[in-house]
């Protein structure tokens, strides 16, 4: 089966078209970064209007790329949230369209689950069950992944996700948009003896998290000091190093808790070098197996959306023509196909 993908859930514009038999055939993504970095954040109306402009281009790239055409497409996976409902629109609306003229059935994807799926397109996809650190702006979870559609949240976060607080924190440290991955690069330059930030919620039993704290007690530390380059880099050091720790003592957690052999890490912040490094620490004492996505595939594209698509339309999965997105969508709400 071959399935077209379509990512609009917040600012990226993703197309993808992914083979059952010959895995991924072609995928491109189209970055808001520039548009939005002038209001330090996401805008959702000129989200909205950006996916409108670049959607069609992109689909016409992809499918010339692709050696492909719209009559060859078996398949249409689009994401149905969770995500921002104007954006989202685009791209179901979009898809139910193109179903509908082709005559194929159509998927709204769950884009959790398309990120704890992003990993199965790599050469040596992990095998079911495995726990998976799912981390990115908007999301910070621990899930126990058994098969397509069973999924476990182990544990999440209370308050701001860890790629939020990354992006708060840049900000107080005046580093441009997007923050991450900048407080990440200023953070190579920093020290780590001379701050220490609280590692928070590691005191106490469970899996959840919260960052939000990590955000005042950066706000504090960057009132109580000088403001030169050098104590910048050494908070930005200090922070990541409290968000990497807090991670990867949770992993360490779901890992004995569940006793999977196999760790996943999937979502944005899942490209932080320092995360990726000390989680293949953390493997290798464990006796368990890594795997992540390559950098392209943790930020929102469109690749893992036809992936998982495809999957649940080769399961007979198929929707009717009603266009139904969320803003809000638990993962554990999703159902096994078949």
């Amino acid at each position: 089966m071959r399935v077209l993908g379509i990512e609009t859930s917040c600012d990226e514009t993703g197309v993808a078209v992914f083979d059952s038999e010959r895995g991924l055939l072609g995928h491109h993504i189209h970055s808001q970064v520039a548009l939005h970095a002038e209001f330090g954040g996401v805008v959702p109306e000129l989200a909205s209007r950006d996916h409108v402009r670049k959607l069609v281009p992109l689909l016409r790239k992809l499918f010339a790329d692709a050696d492909a055409s719209p009559g060859a497409i078996d398949g249409i996976a689009y994401t149905a949230g969770p995500g921002l409902v104007g954006a989202l629109l685009v791209g179901a609306s979009f898809g139910r369209g193109l179903a509908l003229a082709l005559n194929i059935p159509a998927v709204g994807v769950h884009h959790m689950e398309a990120h704890l799926l992003a990993t199965m397109l790599e050469p040596d996809p992990p095998a079911f069950p495995f726990v998976a650190l799912l981390v990115s702006g908007g999301h910070t979870m621990l899930v126990a992944v058994r098969g397509l559609g069973c999924y476990e949240t182990l544990g999440e976060s209370l308050d701001d996700a860890a790629g939020e607080a990354f992006d708060k924190t840049a900000t107080l440290l005046r580093l441009p948009y997007p923050g991450g991955p900048a407080l990440a690069e200023l953070a190579t330059r920093g020290d780590p003896q001379r701050f220490r930030f609280p590692r928070p919620m590691t005191d106490r039993p469970g899996l959840d998290f919260s960052f939000s704290g990590l955000k005042t007690f950066a706000l504090n530390t960057v009132a109580d000091h000088p403001d030169d380059l050098q104590t910048r880099a050494d908070i930005a050091r200090a922070f990541e190093d409290a968000v990497v720790d807090t991670l990867v003592i949770k992993c360490r957690r779901a890992l004995k808790q569940t006793g999977a052999r196999c760790l996943v890490l999937a979502g944005g912040v899942g490209a932080n070098r320092s995360l990726r490094s000390r989680l293949r620490t953390l493997a290798e004492q464990n006796g368990v197996a890594l795997s992540y996505p390559r950098a392209e595939f943790c930020t929102d594209n469109g690749a893992m959306v036809a992936y998982a698509g495809c999957q649940r339309l080769l399961c007979g999965e198929v929707e009717a023509l009603s266009i139904d997105v969320r803003a809000r969508w638990p993962l554990d709400t999703l159902e096994v196909p078949g």
